[in-house]
């Protein structure tokens, strides 16, 4: 049976406004919809929360709130929020609606991808996460699911603002945000505390899932999963799909690393990480085919939403449509009969005239009782919505009704001096003389920006929530002046006034500058050494790289190269040379010396002739300096003896 024709909102027009036509998805948080937009004539998605979170007015307002602001987060790669409403128990976003299907769909029916299609979607993800991050915002909840990919071939993110006010409700409650699959080990440890590399991890996990076409940590509970995040790496996804270049797993490592420093301060610098890796591989590298691609079908049942949200009591609805009780007053059952008629008389028409209109009096006082008892006594609320206070109070005088308690609060939606809501609401039905409070707009409430130079990031971050704004995307530069950690500058500037819940940029200092030593052809210990005095960190990378410049087990390549900057404490990536690639060297002597040349050169030899006084004039090879069928270094030099 068709589970959509038993939900109560299709068919049903929401607000006024929003037809609902089908069910498309349940989540754990909320319902979309595909509603059409009466008014504009155009499709959309309606995502509509559940009456149990819908009951919380703190998770109401918060999802309000950050609902606004994603909508002033104009970006390609991000599902577009078009309006934010509420129809009784009903609380709903408007959305983009983007025919086509999402990311674990194509996972599911082609397994793994090709590198070329898993960095395709990865990186207008990123962009749409950078976007978010630069304005302040963490997705929180980065998975395949959430990634829809158009007809039109467009890739979108979803589900920004209902995930952002999800966590700023569970994070009081000690709740554990998003799909344990994805979650950053710093998630899991301090439930609330995140910033954008969350989804830094989070896009690492989803391009080995690409890859690979598994999640990296599997198990039989969420809490075996869990468990891995916090002690185990992601492995690189070479490991499970043989062949895939070792940029790639520098990307997934780069970003999935468990500590978070170690981690792109946000999703613009995977993005330029993920770009770099595309440059470094040749076309058979992006177009390889995994192992996995075409695999069955995966377990998806941990990849709804996981949040506990706080105990609910949520009022039951009045009945609707329902008989009353036997013991119910039906106000006009006494009414209906009349009273026996007098007793006739047999003399006259008289008598009967006279029963005539007092039966006739009987129904008009019946009637005016009636109508008395059910309407005379009552009354509609008029609109006051977006009316300035002299016009609501005059509204509610010709409708009889008295001026009830004035309120004052800040909005952004409605201008200053205007009512932004009425109690009760209008249209409700109340008693002639009764009073209607309302509320009055103050506008858009405006904060200074707090002077927080010189404090370490948290504490910065917490100052700017206090005085009712949001951290922003950070920056991080040198700074001799200012401690590793600590704030360098704000955009705007201190003491500039902005509004409310507007994101504030923050520079942050790497502490004073190291020049990267070049320690390539070094052995890896001495490497080590130098670098670690220059108080830097090391990494070796795991694969090994063939190189005719550097013998085996010397330094081939270093990241950052020498000359560069870095930070004290700053990673340096060492890739180990596991010496030149041996190749055959093929037998040219009696050959004649132009057929020698093209067959040495052909194999990836450098070839050098030794005439000597003898044979200036020669045309014949007479000796080579490695035999034939010898191996030796590619791009090494072969010398010829001419006779």
């Amino acid at each position: 049976m068709d589970t959509t024709l038993q939900d109560p909102l299709v068919g049903q027009l929401l607000d006024g406004r929003y037809r609902v036509d089908a069910r498309i998805a349940v989540g754990g948080m909320a319902t979309v919809y595909r509603a059409l937009d009466t008014r504009l004539d155009r499709v959309l998605a309606l995502k509509v929360m559940h009456p149990a979170l819908a009951a919380d007015g703190v998770f109401v307002e918060r999802f309000i709130r950050e609902a606004k602001s994603v909508a002033r987060l104009a970006h390609p790669n991000v599902v577009q929020v078009f309006d934010q409403g509420t129809d009784g128990s009903y609380v709903y976003l408007a959305m983009e609606y983007i025919a086509g299907c999402t990311l674990r769909d194509v996972l599911r029916d082609r397994g793994a991808l090709q590198p070329r299609a898993a960095l395709d979607i990865l990186e207008p993800v990123l962009a749409a996460l950078g976007a978010a991050h630069r304005a302040g915002f963490v997705h929180r909840d980065m998975k395949p699911e959430n990634v829809l990919i158009g007809d039109d071939g467009r890739v979108k993110v979803a589900d920004f603002g209902l995930v952002r006010s999800v966590n700023t409700v569970t994070s009081t409650t000690g709740a554990v945000l998003g799909t344990v699959s994805y979650l950053a080990p710093e998630q899991i440890e301090q439930p609330g505390a995140a910033d954008p590399r969350v989804d830094v991890y989070a896009c690492g996990v989803v391009l080995y899932e690409m890859l690979t076409g598994e999640r990296p940590h599997d198990g039989d509970s969420p809490a075996i999963v869990l468990y891995k995040h916090l002690h185990e790496d992601v492995p690189p996804p070479s490991a499970l799909a043989p062949g895939l270049a070792y940029e790639l797993d520098e990307l997934v490592a780069s970003a999935t690393a468990r500590n978070p420093d170690l981690r792109p301060y946000d999703a613009v610098a995977v993005l330029a990480q993920a770009r770099e890796a595309r440059a470094g591989l040749s076309a058979d590298q992006l177009d390889a085919v995994p192992p996995q691609a075409n695999s069955a079908a995966q377990d998806t049942s941990d990849n709804r939403t996981s949040v506990i949200p706080r105990s609910l009591t949520v009022p039951r609805p009045l009945p609707v449509n329902e008989d009353e009780p036997e013991g119910g007053y039906h106000r006009t059952s006494r009414l209906e009969s009349a009273p026996p008629p007098p007793p006739r008389r047999r003399s006259g028409p008289r008598p009967r005239l006279v029963a005539i209109v007092a039966a006739v009096l009987l129904v008009l006082g019946v009637g005016a009782g009636v109508w008395y008892i059910n309407a005379g006594q009552f009354t509609e609320v008029p609109r006051l919505l977006e009316k300035t206070e002299a016009q609501a109070r005059d509204r509610l005088e010709s409708a009889g009704l008295d001026v009830g308690d004035v309120k004052h609060a800040y909005s952004d939606t409605f201008k200053r001096g205007t009512v932004m809501s009425s109690d009760p609401g209008p249209g409700s039905r109340i008693r002639s003389n009764d009073s209607v409070s309302f509320t009055v707009s103050d506008g858009p409430e405006t904060v200074r920006v707090p002077d927080v130079e010189g404090y370490r990031l948290d504490k910065a971050r917490s100052l700017l929530k206090d005085g009712g704004l949001e951290p922003g995307m950070v920056t991080r530069e040198f700074s001799e002046d200012v401690p590793r950690g600590s704030v360098i500058s704000t955009a705007p500037d201190k003491g500039t006034e902005r509004r409310a819940g507007s994101a504030i940029a923050l520079t942050v200092s790497k502490g004073s500058p190291i020049d990267v030593p070049d320690v390539t052809g070094r052995t890896v210990e001495d490497a080590r050494a130098e670098l670690e005095e220059a108080g830097l960190k090391v990494k070796v990378a795991p694969q090994q790289v063939t190189s005719s410049e550097f013998d085996k087990g010397q330094v081939a390549r270093q990241t950052p190269a020498d000359g560069r900057q870095a930070a004290e404490g700053d990673t340096v990536t060492l890739t180990v040379s596991k010496g030149p690639e041996m190749i055959e060297v093929p037998d040219v002597v009696g050959d004649k010396v132009d057929d020698a040349k093209a067959a040495l050169e052909g194999a990836g030899f450098q070839v050098d002739e030794d005439r000597g006084l003898l044979g200036l004039f020669g045309d014949t090879v007479k000796n080579q300096s490695v035999a034939g069928g010898e191996s030796a270094p590619k791009g090494s030099t072969i010398t010829i003896t001419i006779r």
